[in-house]
């Protein structure tokens, strides 16, 4: 696996104003995903990561969703490196990010700590994660009240200068998100006002998981696409064409992004 050169950007947003469901009025708009800069720093090799990618314990079907969820590209963009304290949130059954994360923590001497309810403990002293990991989650925190303290919980347990991972499925601009999370959609905005709101700083954008062939516009939301590729719910059930269509999709348009918890003042 060579080194890669990982296209995003370092944005610099005007101050948003206090977090609504239906997104962040007034607003200063984000540039353009094709106007960002594309110049970015390059990491270097990380052969415990490429390993623990590559490696056989990996459930099949987890090594099989790599060519579209692209791990090492994305894990490399987010800044892990050895010897981190990394605490995923909400890693599910499956643990697709932690079958990964968890063997590399322990190849590094690093430390992986899952985490299901942020609220009730994050699992590491205040202060002290060098990375939180949120994926494919905001959509569900945005119906129940859960953004804010969620974010909170994130803050406090990262240290000054630690990181917080983040993809998730992409509504279009301008939507209003209480009426694309059910479908598992919000829009890029919204997430990174909510982070900013929270005290992180954007520090790079990458479009390393976007797929233009999304247009978000599916019978069964964004779990009609692979991998979860539901095709029959309350009396409506995909034709062959219409399943194959959708299967041709491939897996959903993500937002990839890196924020930051803000070094102490000196």
């Amino acid at each position: 696996m060579r080194t890669f050169v990982l296209s995003a950007v370092a944005t610099c947003l005007l101050a948003s104003p206090a977090l609504a469901q239906s997104g962040p009025p007034d607003a200063a708009p984000l540039p353009h995903r094709q106007g960002l800069s594309m110049e970015m720093p390059s990491f270097s090799e990380d052969a415990a990561l490429q390993a623990a990618v590559a490696a056989t314990t990996r459930p099949e079907a987890d090594r099989a969703r790599d060519g579209e969820r692209h791990p090492f590209e994305t894990l490399t963009f987010w800044g892990l490196q050895p010897g981190l304290t990394v605490v995923e949130i909400e890693p599910g059954r499956a643990g697709w990010w932690r079958n990964i994360l968890e063997p590399y923590a322990a190849a590094t001497g690093g430390r992986y700590v899952p985490v299901n309810r942020p609220t009730e403990g994050m699992g590491v002293a205040d202060g002290t994660a060098d990375m939180v990991v949120v994926a494919r989650a905001f959509h569900n925190w945005s119906r129940d009240g859960r953004v804010e303290p969620y974010l909170a919980a994130f803050f406090t347990a990262l240290k000054p200068g630690g990181v917080l991972a983040v993809e998730q499925h992409r509504a279009a601009e301008g939507l209003n998100v209480t009426e694309t999370a059910p479908t598992g959609y919000v829009p890029e905005s919204w997430v990174i006002h909510a982070a900013r709101r929270a005290g992180f700083e954007l520090e790079a954008r990458s479009e390393l998981n976007a797929n233009a062939k999304d247009d978000r516009d599916h019978p069964f939301g964004v779990w009609t696409l692979k991998p979860t590729r539901t095709s029959e719910r309350d009396g409506r059930a995909l034709t062959a064409e219409e399943r194959a269509a959708l299967d041709a999709i491939g897996e959903s348009d993500r937002m990839t992004l890196r924020f930051r918890k803000p070094y102490a003042a000196d």
